[in-house]
């Protein structure tokens, strides 16, 4: 099949759930490796916050710290849905571009 033939696209209704796990997946890698959760353990020196405990990955005597967001992350339904919305959208609303095109049409903006 060439590459440029079109193909069916998929449905907007076709977020099965294993897709959705599949986002909330790389959500949770992006967290685990974002320079804010990094500079949160940095500034307690991997201590626990409330007690003191300090991260450690001896044999027989593992603690692990994990970063809490205070404020609560919202619905995470809703944040999945704004990615498949904005990110993840229908085939019919993206267009490929070549790098120098695409960077015209950032430039009309």
């Amino acid at each position: 099949m060439n590459p440029c033939e079109k193909r069916t696209p998929r449905k907007r209704g076709d977020k099965t759930r294993s897709t959705r796990s599949q986002v909330r997946s790389a959500l949770h890698r992006l967290w685990m490796r974002s320079r804010e959760r990094a500079k949160a353990l940095k500034a307690t020196k991997y201590c626990c916050a409330r007690c003191g405990v300090k991260q450690s990955k001896a044999a027989g005597r593992e603690v692990k710290i994990a970063v809490h967001h205070m404020a609560g992350v919202g619905n995470w339904d809703s944040v999945i849905d704004a990615v498949f919305d904005e990110l993840l959208c229908p085939a019919d609303m993206l267009e490929p571009l070549c790098v120098e095109c695409h960077k015209k049409e950032h430039a009309k903006v």
